[in-house]
């Protein structure tokens, strides 16, 4: 049920905790960069600029029962719902370590059983269908829970996209898609992906609700996050949410964005940051203090500087474990 009397406006615990993850996402991230341009870790795909939908969407769920389907760029996400930066830096480095496959998958394909992170593929949207299935166990064996399913705008165009939402909603299922529309896929503009005005606009053809809301407003995203949230444990089905907001940086750690994109449109765009935005509105409120800014900062750094030191200092698998995950065990059998 709805708490009437919440607001999360007021909560300033709740606030600063939102603010933190934000800010951590974004310097594990830059780090991640950095790391990649001298030769350490050897991809990145970024999260910059989509980590105040990420973090408030996420602050909109229940980490203790509901399941999240993160794409590539959902850093944010899996960070509240428990991967350590330590855990994140073993990934990017590849190490035996690495909670998400061992080492064995390119970065960036979360998977982590014991925080409800189901892992994803490089194929985009295969996740959307898993969502949904999940929702649909669910909803069969009358456990109270959501799935949380998170893609790109121009995944809204693959098969698996239409599926999935099609299932959801003739089922019903208590299942949230949203649409991170940073638009661009990858050097493609929104207006070459798709002919309709909104990604919402396609939720009516099946049968749920649609919302677009600015991705760069941590309250927006909360509260609608929250709304359709409280819909899927009431048995009104699922929600289409698309946020809206900028990637801040090339597709990947191999592209050139300047080759469909200019630096003024970047500039342009980074001036509209959200956890600036986010961070202005705590000072306003005084809940944070430029102090409190710096210990965040420095905290963050350190966190930061451990990871990394014990990631890249961390084995690599053993070669005798190559066919692990990936045949039978005969020993099992």
């Amino acid at each position: 049920m709805v708490n009437q009397t919440y607001s999360l406006e007021n909560d300033k615990d709740t606030l600063l905790a939102m603010y933190r993850e934000m800010l951590l996402a974004r310097r594990i991230d830059e780090r991640m960069w950095l790391l990649n341009r001298s030769g350490s870790i050897p991809f990145v795909v970024s999260c910059q600029g989509q980590e105040v939908m990420q973090i408030a969407a996420s602050f909109a769920l229940n980490k203790e029962r509901d399941y999240v389907l993160p794409y590539y760029r959902d850093l944010g996400v899996v960070i509240h719902f428990g991967m350590t930066t330590r855990e994140i830096f073993l990934q990017a480095y590849g190490k035996a370590e690495d909670p998400n496959s061992g080492g064995r998958q390119m970065p960036s394909h979360f998977g982590q059983k014991k925080n409800r992170i189901v892992t994803g593929s490089s194929p985009v949207t295969t996740q959307v269908p898993h969502a949904t299935g999940i929702a649909l166990a669910a909803q069969m064996e009358k456990n109270p829970l959501v799935t949380f399913v998170t893609l790109g705008e121009g995944s809204t165009n693959q098969g698996d996209f239409h599926e999935g939402l099609n299932f959801a909603g003739v089922h019903q299922l208590p299942v949230i898609f949203m649409v991170e529309n940073n638009k661009y896929a990858i050097s493609v503009p929104l207006n070459k992906q798709v002919a309709c005005e909104n990604i919402a606009d396609r939720a009516i053809g099946y049968g749920m609700k649609g919302i677009k809301v600015d991705g760069n407003d941590a309250f927006a995203v909360y509260h609608a996050v929250k709304e359709a949230h409280n819909r899927a444990l009431n048995g009104e089905g699922p929600t289409l949410l698309e946020a809206v907001s900028y990637r801040l940086t090339p597709h990947s750690s191999d592209d050139d964005d300047m080759t469909y994109r200019t630096k003024d449109e970047v500039s342009e765009e980074k001036s509209k940051d959200g956890i600036e935005t986010f961070r202005q509105y705590l000072m306003e409120k005084s809940y944070l203090t430029d102090k409190m800014n710096d210990d965040i900062e420095e905290a963050i750094k350190k966190e930061i500087n451990e990871a990394t030191e014990y990631a890249e200092n961390a084995p690599y698998a053993d070669v005798s474990t190559i066919e692990k995950y990936v045949y039978s065990d005969k020993e099992a059998q």
